[in-house]
């Protein structure tokens, strides 16, 4: 029986796997946390196989808590389950510890296949990151040059989003609502826009994404 704890801060996500691995055979999940420092201390009483696990997270985040899995509990397996899906962000799982990366998007049979996978010790990368990457390397020889790439083009989907909530007013805490995330959250991704973009605050960040035509 394979033991599985969930990790993730909406309780409504937990439900919903509870729920999925409910009456998979082979499986029990043991344990629940909102966050990776409550893992780590329940890990201890708690002993499980596999973790399923959030990116975005307060206290302590899924990447820092991939790490801190690799060095204190190196025989656990790490699956992350998240809405990002830039590819850095899976860079930085996989180096960190992480054995399986699908997305919360993915489909109910797939994320059990990740599942199993990675019980198995195997890598799992979901169809969709998967697709998307391949789309990337093939589209690789039709990328406009320098001269016609704007810095913003840079951007990732969810800081296009951040940039446009920012353009239209919106605080950090009103923006990281609306995107069901932090504000350490955004604030990250409003500090990693003004660096792609090498402008100065939001006041110059917006006049350059109004100036080339970048927002709704």
């Amino acid at each position: 029986m394979s033991r599985i704890f969930l990790v993730d801060d909406h309780t409504i996500v937990r439900d919903g796997l509870r729920a999925l691995l409910a009456n998979e055979p082979g499986i029990s999940v043991v344990g629940e946390a909102s966050n990776g420092q409550e893992l780590l201390d329940r890990l201890p009483t708690t002993p499980a196989d596999v973790i399923l696990l959030d990116i975005n997270m307060p206290v302590l985040d899924g990447l820092a808590t991939t790490l801190r899995l690799r060095t204190e509990y190196p025989e656990v397996k790490v699956l992350i389950l998240s809405m990002l899906a830039h590819e850095r962000y899976i860079g930085q799982l996989f180096d960190a510890g992480a054995l399986g990366y699908v997305l919360k998007s993915a489909e109910k049979g797939e994320i059990l296949v990740a599942i199993q996978t990675v019980i198995a010790g195997r890598r799992f990368l979901c169809s969709d990151l998967g697709l998307n990457m391949l789309r990337k390397v093939l589209a690789k020889d039709e990328e406009p040059t320098a001269e016609e790439d704007p810095k913003a083009s840079r951007l990732s989907r969810r800081e296009t989003e951040v940039l446009q909530l920012l353009a239209e007013g919106h605080t950090t805490n009103e923006i990281a609502e609306k995107l069901f995330t932090s504000k350490r959250t955004i604030e990250t991704h409003r500090q990693n826009i003004l660096e792609k973009t090498q402008t100065k605050n939001t006041a110059s960040l917006i006049r350059m994404a109004v100036t080339q035509g970048l927002l709704d």
